[in-house]
């Protein structure tokens, strides 16, 4: 009870929050594969705590399965914003499941970013403008990897700490003792003696 008591909410507390964050600002930006993968992270953190304060290693270890798959997701995105491999930002829409063009919210609203409308532009599709944005001091591309590495330096702390919980609740439920009192030897029902000597019955 001691490991739950006092370490129980902090890792899950960081991890709450930066899903969170992360979630406003894929909203913002109309990304919805991100937004549906943060919604799940979200449900394995709540998981995670009712596992610790509940004290059910079972839902510790769906968490900890949960995260090995957080990790693979946002390595994926760091390989996506930095174009690793064949991947492309001008012609993969993965980040909104190829129903528009929209990318990251901190294009256009990084840090020192200055937006600048291109009028009557000819690749201006039906419904979209032109922008040109210069000035940033960080790269959207960056930021959004910054954001996937801190959530893997999370997970990866959430994961040992789940699998070091997990392990304590284990020893404890076996080493329980459900009735109380008994030995190291165990409980043995007490057992009917009789002097008496049992004789044939003729008839």
């Amino acid at each position: 009870a001691a490991v739950t008591d006092s370490r129980a909410v902090p890792p899950f507390v960081l991890s709450q929050i930066a899903a969170l964050e992360r979630q406003i600002f894929d909203f913002l930006g109309y990304q919805w594969a991100p937004i549906l993968a943060n919604f799940l992270h979200i449900m394995a953190v709540i998981l995670g705590i009712f596992g610790t304060i509940q004290y059910r290693s079972k839902y510790l270890i769906m968490y900890a399965v949960w995260l090995v798959l957080w990790v693979g997701w946002n390595a994926f995105i760091i390989c996506f914003y930095l174009e690793v491999g064949h991947l492309s930002q001008d012609r993969d829409f993965i980040m909104t499941f190829n129903t528009s063009l929209h990318r990251s919210w901190w294009m256009e609203n990084g840090p020192g970013c200055l937006v600048t409308p291109v009028l009557n532009s000819r690749l201006a599709l039906e419904d979209h403008h032109v922008i040109t944005v210069s000035g940033c001091l960080l790269d959207y591309q960056y930021i959004e990897v910054l954001s996937s590495a801190t959530q893997i330096f999370l997970a990866l702390f959430g994961f040992v700490y789940a699998c070091y919980v997990s392990k304590v609740f284990l020893e404890e439920e076996d080493s329980f003792d459900f009735i109380g009192g008994f030995d190291s030897y165990g409980y043995q029902a007490p057992q009917k003696t009789s002097h008496l000597q049992l004789q044939p019955l003729y008839t």
